[in-house]
């Protein structure tokens, strides 16, 4: 059943994708498009969905992170198609737990003219709160039965859109010549659960009638922010995106009662990319973050927080005609795009 939620998942990425790449232009004067520079890209990544409980009288939230790792991926960006394949090494992941239950992590975030689109698919399995975020445990608090289930998506218009490229900063398909900013607007829907086969935060740590063996949650809202990048002599970059989002939210927790309500929460979004983006090559670094207070209900005040940070380091060539009349044979993007032509 998951193999066809991912396969789902990634069709209608393509399409939207093919739809997005489509939804305007660039003015060459700040944004020079790059489609048929073909990018080869090695890279460090680590994603993550944690969750953090805050609890009445203590301090600090309780964090519960995932067994997730560094990854080390290649990948590929040509003709508005971007493929990328990693994997964790061993050597680079000595805390990993093994042969913990499988964790699938989609994020995809598409940048194109005018549009960013954000798609969350997280399905963590196996779960730890470590030693410095306890008081009463002299080891890592280790739940492998944690199931934890987050899926949204994130959509923003932007009002100067055609002259700032963050695909630039992101997947380097494109080059920001000059530095430009744009305010934007949007909307998100994200929804989620998590549970365990018993209470979930460690009882020498917390009173049961604080404690919960299962929650879930969904909430949608507008939100609004900015956009820019600052282009330092010609090539070096730095870029930030931040917005911030009031939504409107249903939670539910369970122990030994239910307690359930619905309530209006404030999130935000926070990106950022720094690095040299070149006509041969680039090296950068870029963060993504998304926080999602959930709606506070009695004594339940959580939150679950995605992100993703990378390094890369890509190396740009241009393929000959022949293969790039090859290759848009068989780009899914192209495909696509012919097939919604004709109808």
């Amino acid at each position: 059943m998951i193999r066809f939620q991912v396969l789902f998942v990634c069709f209608s990425f393509l399409v939207l994708q093919n739809a997005f790449c489509q939804f305007g232009g660039y003015d060459s004067a700040y944004v020079e498009a790059q489609p048929d520079k073909f990018g080869l890209r090695l890279y460090l990544s680590k994603k993550y969905t944690d969750l953090n409980v805050r609890v009445p009288d203590h301090s600090t939230p309780y964090v519960f992170k995932p067994n997730s790792g560094l990854n080390t991926g290649v990948g590929f960006t040509y003709q508005n198609l971007s493929i990328n394949i990693a994997f964790p090494l061993s050597f680079l992941n000595p805390d990993r737990q093994k042969n913990w239950p499988f964790s699938l992590d989609l994020q995809s975030h598409i940048y194109a003219p005018k549009v960013i689109v954000d798609f969350f698919g997280q399905f963590y399995g196996g779960y730890r709160i470590e030693t410095e975020d306890l008081s009463r445990n002299a080891e890592d608090y280790l739940r492998e039965d944690m199931r934890l289930t987050a899926v949204g998506v994130n959509f923003n218009y932007l009002f100067s859109g055609e002259r700032l490229s963050l695909a630039a900063a992101f997947t380097q398909a494109d080059i920001q010549k000059k530095s430009a900013y744009s305010p934007f607007v949007g909307f998100e829907v994200y929804g989620g659960k998590m549970k365990g086969d018993s209470l979930l935060l460690p009882a020498a740590e917390v009173p049961t009638s604080v404690n919960f063996q299962e929650a879930g949650y969904f909430q949608a809202g507008p939100n609004a922010g900015m956009a820019g990048t600052l282009v330092i002599r010609k090539f070096f970059f730095l870029t930030g995106v931040a917005a911030v989002n009031l939504s409107v939210g249903y939670s539910k927790w369970e122990s030994l009662t239910q307690s359930r309500g619905w309530g209006v929460v404030p999130t935000y979004y926070l990106r950022g990319f720094a690095g040299y983006n070149g006509e041969r090559f680039s090296v950068n670094v870029n963060y993504v973050y998304k926080n999602l207070n959930l709606v506070k209900v009695g004594v339940y005040d959580q939150a679950v927080n995605t992100g993703n940070y990378r390094v890369n380091l890509i190396y740009k060539i241009t393929p000959s005609q022949k293969f790039k009349k090859g290759f848009k044979k068989v780009n899914p993007l192209s495909i696509l795009s012919k097939l919604l032509t004709r109808q």
